[in-house]
């Protein structure tokens, strides 16, 4: 059996004869290394910043951290591999090597395969362990999907966190199982042939836990520029800082045999180098794996930076394979519940309008003025990208999490509006997202909850409340008082998934409309994804909610839809679509100008003859 490792120039290092200890701590006079049962060990200053030393005889389980400038306060290290007693406590010496892979041969799968499932771990299953993820895989590959995506894992502070408030990149956290149970669960999932995906935070720290500031304040840290989450990261003028997020990306696709990355609000990262840090890791992870591997970058970007997303010519991406699409969420969810309030107000006028540019041409804002943004524009022209480009989802953890009670979307929408656009979503040529328990209706919420510590829990709790405070619903206090309390237990354990409920009747159905659709996914539409460069696309006739949307796609074909998203009956297109019949949940076909279009309708047509989309 193989073993699997990512060499850094920090943290700690097994060599044969010990194990080498690192630190860069360009602010600290002296660090002396600190080991569990043992006397302190002065670390030897080697220039620029760093302290190191060499301990024969020490091995793996070693607990360790370091003491700055002789004080009582022992911090973790930044490059911890576990921190098996939380970020707050010792480190501990790990052995990348120990676990012996299965499935060591595993190369990946082609993107134009993809069809994601966000989990968060922690609420999942009743366990919230690694090894209770593995035990429902067998689900997750009879539904279609071909790739879980790990909300953040690194360590954070507390006994349950979304994992946006992680502190120590390098350790997955303790509380969802050791190391090597996370590589356990990969190689699981390899086995089964699903890819999985991991989403980092690279654009801050949560707001406890993390003692960059102990030693490296000046250096890591940007204090002339503020983010949301506070000072900025300082990728402009530090070599080691920028080695450290390049290092992260490499250790888990490397260490962990991880499939994809995906880069969590890199809107929120700013770096005016010539090459800046995204593009950076994006060169390093290509360098590194070239077509060894199929491995996959994504993004979160606010800004829908389409030249982030470019392909050469033949399709393959010079940087990123795709960006989460909000906008097409976003249009989808105004359209199904009418909301109009927050950043649903750039939406509101036309959501339909806005969801035929999302799946004709990309983004929905491309250079257009947004009311959000004050009418500053947002976004870069996208008609040029193939579909593959963006990730589609109908839910995801921001879109129910961070509304104020974390409602789903089958408690917010008609149940027939919810099966069309799940009918849309998972045969569009755009790669599609499931959030977890999507696929079965479930309406169980999905809340923000985080544990960050008793000094913090009023000002996330009021926090939390004063978010929501512009919202007609939420104007007076007594309705901000119902929104649930982020640091109790109680928010956390409603938003466990409970498993008995895909087999309850209104649940069943569900799954099986899944299931359905990705086999067709899987065999009438992935065919036609492979090498595609572009697709020529165009919306041929409209009447309000009803619409025809057809692409141009490998093989000569063209798929079209057509669909009637709302709740009254419309005239069908004229002309009929060409091609044969892939799918529709209408009676009969119900696409043609002499079929009217029944309500909340979609039907799917395949034609491989040759001729412009039209």
């Amino acid at each position: 059996m193989t073993t699997f490792s990512h060499r850094m120039p920090f943290g700690a290092e097994l060599r044969p004869e010990g194990v080498r200890f690192r630190l860069w701590a360009p602010d600290a006079r002296d660090v002396t290394l600190h080991r569990a049962g043992a006397a302190d060990l002065p670390m030897t200053s080697g220039g620029d910043g760093w302290f190191h030393a060499s301990v024969p005889g020490t091995g793996a389980g070693t607990r360790y951290g370091f003491r700055i400038d002789g004080g009582d306060l022992v911090v973790p290290d930044p490059a911890s591999r576990f921190q098996p007693e939380d970020c707050h406590g010792l480190s501990e010496v790990i052995d990348p090597e120990a676990y012996r892979w299965r499935t060591a041969d595993w190369s990946g799968r082609p993107w134009a395969e993809t069809v994601l499932y966000e989990l968060h771990v922690g609420s999942f299953t009743p366990d919230g362990t690694y090894d209770a993820v593995i035990d429902r895989l067998g689900h997750l590959v009879d539904l279609g999907v071909t790739a879980i995506e790990l909300m953040p894992l690194a360590d954070f502070p507390g006994a349950r966190n979304w994992g946006y408030d992680g502190v120590d990149l390098f350790a997955p956290d303790s509380r969802y199982g050791r190391p090597e149970d996370l590589k356990r669960l990969v190689d699981a999932a390899h086995e089964r042939g699903l890819m999985v995906f991991l989403d980092v935070v690279y654009n801050h720290f949560g707001p406890t836990g993390n003692y960059l500031h102990v030693y490296a304040r000046d250096h890591f840290f940007d204090w002339s520029r503020e983010t949301p989450w506070g000072a900025a990261i300082n990728f402009a003028s530090s070599r080691v800082v920028r080695d450290f997020y390049v290092h992260n990306t490499l250790y888990w696709l490397e260490e962990y045999r991880i499939d994809g990355i995906r880069f969590d609000a890199v809107h929120a990262i700013k770096d005016p180098s010539t090459l800046d840090i995204l593009d950076e890791i994006a060169d390093a992870v290509h360098a590194r794996f070239g077509d060894e591997r199929h491995v996959h970058l994504v993004l979160e970007n606010e800004d829908n930076e389409a030249h982030r997303l470019r392909r050469d010519v033949d399709g393959r991406p010079f940087s990123f394979v795709a960006q989460w699409n909000d906008d097409i969420h976003h249009a989808f969810h105004t359209l199904l519940t009418g909301e109009g309030e927050g950043y649903y107000v750039d939406y509101a006028d036309d959501p339909v309008g806005h969801l035929i540019r999302c799946l004709t041409t990309g983004f929905a804002y491309q250079g257009d003025p947004s009311k959000v943004r004050d009418g500053a524009s947002r976004g870069e022209p996208s008609a040029d990208l193939p579909p593959t480009a963006f990730v589609a989802h109908l839910q995801n953890h921001d879109q129910i999490g961070n509304r104020a009670f974390g409602d789903r979307i089958a408690v917010l929408a008609p149940a027939k509006g919810v099966r069309a656009v799940t009918a849309v979503l998972l045969l569009a040529p755009q790669i599609p997202m499931l959030f977890m328990g999507q696929e079965w209706g479930t309406k169980r919420p999905f809340q923000f909850f985080c544990d960050l510590g008793a000094e913090l829990e009023d000002a996330v709790r009021d926090g939390r409340r004063r978010e929501f405070a512009a919202f007609s619903q939420f104007q007076d206090e007594a309705a901000r008082q119902r929104i649930p309390d982020p640091t109790l237990v109680e928010t956390f354990r409603r938003s466990i998934l409970d498993w008995s409920e895909p087999g309850r009747p209104g649940h069943r159905d569900m799954v099986a409309l899944h299931r359905e659709l990705l086999t067709l996914r899987r065999t009438a539409i992935v065919p036609r994804l492979a090498g595609l460069v572009r697709a020529d696309s165009s919306c041929p006739w409209r009447a309000g909610a009803a619409f025809t949307v057809a692409w141009r796609l490998a093989r000569d074909s063209r798929l079209t839809l057509v669909a009637n998203l709302s709740p009254e009956q419309a005239a069908g297109p004229d002309p009929s679509p060409a091609g044969r019949l892939l799918y529709t949940n209408a009676d009969g076909a119900g696409a043609g100008a002499s079929h009217p279009l029944p309500p909340w309708s979609v039907a799917w047509f395949i034609d491989d003859g040759e001729g412009p989309v039209s």
